[in-house]
């Protein structure tokens, strides 16, 4: 019999900013006895829960559940910084420019069909569109060298058609309210979520249709018996003949792809409610988003009350951890680094406290590829993200709903096509190694 068992499952030692602000949640008991489904999917991210749509949209009458080990928009889902990018946005690049122009191409096209689903399922159902806002991003330069990155991914866009516009430092200060930026580069594709209230949208939006969602319901261990395969939480087995893993870096906690996962800790900061006085001194626009113009620069958002309240976001410093936890102190360290990122961009505001200091967890592969298609029979993954886990992670999710139900399309064959993730150096060998390196990518990026 073929068993795949959890040595592990999701945990936080930092709180889901994101779903902070929305507000105390009705409880949710976990599942329990015994049941049966045509789809089990285990996750309930933007992966786990595109996948669930799509499976309605492809067999209507379909009985698909989803188990989540944490509180919906708890995990990941409810912890990134919420940018839904269609341009290419490779991380491991100095400007973000991918392996080539056609690659970039095929990239943009399917990360705009992940827009493109992702605000139907908006109006589908219902989720306010403050929650996914398409009002573009900025890649912020405040040194020659990030204007010189912008400049090179500025090409780079012309050659795949795309446009852009720059802003001097004078535009990034009507934006931002801030003198720190040289220059920035604008382009208009993104969305900008609150991630926390887009999942639970979405979450509640699936729920009227019909799609069974348990929280708190950790899977334990998926066997095949029969035909079939019997999914067990701690309190309840579900029979299914299809698994969908939409745990992404968790995928390993089962076994699979093991000693090929890069499991990476990215760091944020959330300030309190900015009162008017502040806000009136400090200026700008009420809602914008930053992204470095070096990839391992800072990020920085500002909302506004239709997100959650006046609020300017920090997010750098990363690491990697094989436990899958990052610690009290690796959140401390990031907590300290953003105090002076945010008081170098925003001097006026030099006191303000961070209300939320949080981790959340990515996956990534040594050759960027993701681990999405067939494990067993009956099998399938929807996993491995590579840090790009709104867009990506919804394109993962219909390319396994997909596959699931026997149907092709060209998100499912650019999935198919991708080769297996690379193995990684032995441990601990690999992670201290990683931590080196990413250290000295932080220092490189400099001012960024």
């Amino acid at each position: 019999m073929t068993t795949f068992s959890a040595k592990r499952t999701p945990r936080f030692a930092s709180p889901a900013a994101w779903r902070e602000l929305l507000g105390p949640a009705p409880a949710v008991p976990p599942i329990e006895g015994d049941h049966t489904a045509d789809f089990v999917i285990v996750g309930g991210g933007f992966a786990g829960l595109s996948a669930a749509r799509r499976l309605k949209q492809l067999q209507p009458a379909a009985r698909v559940m989803i188990l989540d080990a944490l509180a919906i928009a708890e995990g990941t889902a409810g912890r990134n910084s919420g940018f839904m990018i269609d341009l290419p946005h490779d991380l491991a690049s100095d400007d973000y420019a991918g392996p080539g122009t056609q690659s970039d191409q095929l990239l943009t096209q399917l990360n705009r069909q992940a827009i493109g689903f992702a605000l139907d399922a908006v109006a589908e159902y219902k989720i306010d569109p403050a929650f996914a806002d398409p009002c573009g991003k900025v890649n912020g330069a405040a040194s020659a060298a990030g204007h010189a990155h912008n400049e090179s991914y500025a090409a780079h866009l012309r050659t795949l058609g795309e446009r852009s516009e720059f802003l001097d430092a004078q535009g990034m200060k009507d934006l931002t309210g801030s003198e720190y930026y040289l220059s920035g580069l604008f382009t208009p594709g993104t969305l900008l979520l609150q991630p926390a209230g887009y999942i639970l949208g979405f979450a509640q939006g699936l729920r009227r249709a019909g799609v069974g969602i348990y929280e708190n319901s950790p899977v334990l261990s998926f066997s095949k018996v029969g035909s079939d395969w019997r999914v067990k939480t701690p309190n309840a087995a579900i029979s299914t003949p299809q698994v969908i893993l939409a745990n992404n870096g968790h995928l390993e906690s089962f076994g699979i792809a093991k000693g090929r996962l890069v499991q990476l800790f990215l760091y944020a900061s959330m300030t309190g409610e900015i009162g008017l006085d502040q806000l009136n001194k400090l200026g700008g626009q009420p809602r914008w988003g930053i992204t470095p113009s070096d990839p391992m620069g800072t990020t920085m958002r500002r909302i506004d009350t239709a997100q959650g309240g006046n609020r300017i976001v920090t997010r750098t410093c990363a690491t990697v951890r094989t436990s899958m936890e990052a610690s009290h102190s690796d959140v401390a360290r990031a907590a300290r680094v953003h105090r002076k990122k945010f008081t170098d961009r925003f001097p006026k505001l030099a006191d303000m406290p961070m209300e939320y200091e949080w981790a959340g967890h990515l996956c990534l592969s040594l050759n960027g590829t993701s681990v999405t298609g067939p494990i067993e029979d009956g099998v399938i993954s929807a996993c491995v993200q590579n840090g790009l886990g709104t867009a990506r992670g919804t394109l993962t999710g219909i390319a396994a709903a997909e596959m699931a139900c026997g149907q092709s399309s060209d998100i499912t064959v650019f999935f198919s096509a991708e080769e297996a993730p690379k193995k990684l150096p032995p441990q601990p060998f690999a992670q201290i190694g990683a931590n080196a390196y990413l250290r000295w990518k932080e220092y490189k990026a400099g001012a960024e």
